[in-house]
């Protein structure tokens, strides 16, 4: 796409508010992005610093772009959110003030058609939020075995139809590798019965990409690593801040914020909190959003 959809952050006054900014802090955020939270926090620093980590090169050049202006209390970091206990102990830092995840894909990398992440544009089976690593959506739908394929497509997509997509990727690869997003999609389409398809709010792919994008790039495991490691690396009273998108990732913080409240670890949690109706109506994708936070005791 030409001109990629400007990615707007979601409930940043709400952000602001969890996080409770302390000008002289040291914060976190591990999905940096376009840089749209962290210029707002970056704002409220004067001796404190901000460290930017993202898994996406490519977002960290639009991030330092749109912090060009903070540059003396913001440090950017190609990384996982899941190694920033290795982040921080290479900037020997000991522990942090607040930490922000907003686990949301951006519109930049959904409408660039050769990340492969949407399945309204043609492009190749990438699907990788981190272009350095190896692994693809493609490699996956073309060597996964069928018990695999449903397995991913339940787990990590909550699919209803898994068993008859992944029997008719299983029998469509063996005539030609599925290479592309149309390949996928079609498959796709033609495992759903024409009834369900017409009644669905959704697109027939929008939970199969989301299953092999959550596959290829870890990102349950990466989230529970990243919860288990910020806990540990919060000053006492940190906070801890997160926006999840849809109903796995949101599972898995609210299970691990109450038991880090209910083994005394944290004095306080705050959620779900929910887009206001104004922010929903100015920016749709904000509809699914849930911020959860955190207070460590």
């Amino acid at each position: 796409m030409k001109n990629p959809r400007l990615h707007q952050p979601v409930m940043v006054v709400e952000v602001l508010d969890a996080l409770a900014v302390k000008p002289d802090g040291i914060y976190l955020d591990g999905t940096v992005g376009g840089g749209g939270h962290a210029r707002e926090i970056a704002s409220r620093l004067k001796s404190g610093l901000l460290i930017g980590l993202d898994c996406d090169p490519s977002a960290l050049e639009i991030a330092r772009t749109h912090l060009r202006e903070f540059a003396d209390r913001v440090t950017l970091v190609h990384a996982n959110f899941a190694q920033l206990d290795r982040v921080l102990d290479e900037l020997k830092i000991q522990s942090v003030d607040g930490i922000l995840l907003d686990l949301g894909v951006s519109l930049t990398q959904l409408d660039t058609a050769e990340r492969g992440l949407s399945f309204r544009l043609e492009g190749p089976l990438d699907m990788r939020l981190d272009p350095t690593q190896e692994l693809t959506a493609a490699d996956l739908v073309n060597s996964l075995g069928e018990r695999e394929l449903i397995k991913t497509l339940r787990d990590y997509g909550e699919e209803r139809w898994a068993a008859r997509i992944a029997k008719n990727i299983v029998r469509q690869r063996r005539i030609k590798p599925i290479e592309t997003t149309s390949a996928l999609v079609k498959v796709i389409e033609q495992s759903i019965p024409a009834a369900v398809r017409s009644k669905s709010r959704i697109h027939p792919a929008t939970r199969v990409f989301q299953a092999l994008r959550i596959a290829v790039n870890n990102e349950l495991e990466n989230l529970q690593t990243a919860l288990t490691v910020g806990c540990e690396r919060l000053a006492p009273d940190g906070r801890f801040v997160v926006i999840s998108f849809h109903s796995l990732e949101d599972r898995i913080v609210k299970r691990f914020f109450r038991a880090q409240l209910q083994a005394g670890k944290a004095d306080q949690i705050w959620g779900p909190i929910r887009p206001s109706s104004e922010e929903c109506a100015q920016n749709p994708r904000a509809r699914s959003a849930k911020l959860r936070a955190l207070r460590k005791a």
